[in-house]
This record gives structure tokens, sequence and C-alpha cells, in this order.
């Protein structure tokens, strides 16, 4: 379990939207938010993103 909130940008399920008041989406939670994906995890659980994957060529 990771001790802090996961960069979105870099994580393999992260996408953009085309929809102006939700811009930001997460494939494994099927949501849509306007703050980056994690946040809202961390917000409704409790805990920080449990299915963060690093973008292949990323560090």
């Amino acid at each position: 379990m990771p001790d802090r909130a996961p960069n979105c940008l870099k994580c393999l399920y992260f996408r953009v939207t085309w929809d102006p008041a939700f811009p930001r989406s997460c494939l494994v939670f099927g949501i849509k938010c306007r703050n980056l994906p994690s946040l809202e995890v961390f917000a409704s659980t409790g805990h920080h993103c449990p299915s963060f994957r690093l973008k292949p060529g990323l560090k």
C-alpha cells in the first residue's frame, strides 16, 4: 500500500476526457472528476490508490 497519493498523470489507467466539467478519468475505478482521480479515491475510501501502474517507458 503506498504511503502517499500516486501521480495519476504517470498512471497507465489515467485518461483525459472530452467533458469540460469532468476532464480527468480513471479506467480502473470508472470515475470522471475535476481533480486527479487518486485524490477522489482517497477522499472516498481513506486509502491511497492501490491500482497505480506506471506507464511503460516512464521512471
